[in-house]
């Protein structure tokens, strides 16, 4: 499957206000749902002394799941497609690499 093709069939199951013209909806679902991510690995932490177990990287990976969901539906609110934003990313990174700089800060390094 490609990021286009998940982009495609995720953007089926959307329902909330203002399909198509409502940016706002999925980028607080994609936040709401990284806080989640980081709530089950901060129990791992508090819970089982920061031992992962198949059980809890199942959780994660529905969490996970649910990221890529609203990244990819943020992504169709904004007509971009995923694909391209991951492209995006890794050039962005390969750039950096070259450069030295993926240690530091900032956007624009």
């Amino acid at each position: 499957m490609t990021f286009d093709d998940y982009q495609a069939q995720a953007a089926k199951t959307a329902i909330y206000p203002g399909i198509g013209e409502n940016f706002v909806y999925p980028t607080l679902g994609l936040v709401g749902e990284a806080g989640e991510v980081a709530e089950k690995v901060k129990k791992i932490i508090r819970d089982h002394d920061g031992k992962l177990s198949p059980e809890i990287i199942e959780e994660i990976k529905k969490e996970l799941g649910d990221v890529l969901w609203y990244l990819s539906q943020l992504c169709s609110e904004l007509k971009l497609p995923l694909s391209q934003v991951a492209q995006k990313n890794l050039a962005k990174l390969a750039s950096r690499q070259a450069r030295e700089l993926l240690h530091g800060s900032g956007d624009n390094r």
